[in-house]
């Protein structure tokens, strides 16, 4: 089971995905990711904090969207609490490749007053 949806903050658009995101919810995620990014002006939060399962067809969509805002510049950042979801995320070492934060408000903290 699972959901993933848009909400829109005064900072950034957010993608919050709950439950288990795997091959066969992929497509729905992407649709979504695509629907969150097309606000151009505005940063971007993919908040996984809710995640029980992602599998590696979900993580390509998340990988494909970043890599995409990377290229045009546009601030993003990865929402990843300890847990499962993180630990997909340091065992394929992309908590490091990925601007990642730990909670919601911190992601709109940085993107709000970057360095």
């Amino acid at each position: 089971m699972h959901r993933i949806w848009i909400e829109h903050e005064p900072e950034a658009v957010v993608l919050i995905a709950e439950g288990e995101v795997d091959a066969y919810s992929a497509p729905e995620l992407r649709e979504r990711l695509d629907e969150a990014r097309a606000d151009q002006a505005r940063p971007f939060v993919a908040d996984l904090s809710r995640i029980t399962f992602l599998d590696s067809t979900a993580l390509g969509e998340l990988i494909r969207a970043f890599k995409d805002d990377a290229a045009s510049a546009r601030s993003a950042r990865v929402v990843l609490p300890e847990g499962r979801a993180r630990r997909i995320f340091e065992i394929t070492s992309l908590d490091r490749a990925l601007p990642v934060a730990e909670s919601r408000a911190v992601a709109l903290r940085e993107l709000r007053e970057p360095d």
